[in-house]
């Protein structure tokens, strides 16, 4: 499903117009980044949390070359589903 098939969902389901439920996703959206990127967390009870998880740096392989190589430490945006989404994606 894409953002615009999702949209187009909730607003049929709700009979609300598409344009107003376009900018409630983009604007819910919008604030779990800012949230993110001041490395809060976001928890959505009953759905899961949004999270910034560190990386440590590690050693790779350049594919192309065979060459070992240093990748550097980074943040890394991660979900973690809740229980209930867990317990209906189970049935």
């Amino acid at each position: 499903m894409t953002k615009k098939e999702l949209i187009a969902i909730i607003a049929h389901k709700n009979m609300l117009p598409i344009a107003q439920v376009e900018i409630v996703i983009n604007a819910a959206m919008y604030e779990i980044k800012c949230a993110l990127i001041e490395g809060d967390q976001v928890q959505l009870i009953g759905f899961g949390t949004f999270a910034v998880k560190e990386r440590a740096a590690r050693k790779g392989t350049n594919p192309r070359t065979g060459e070992e190589i240093e990748i550097p430490a980074h943040n890394l945006p991660c979900f973690t589903p809740g229980k209930s989404l867990k317990d209906a994606i189970k049935q």
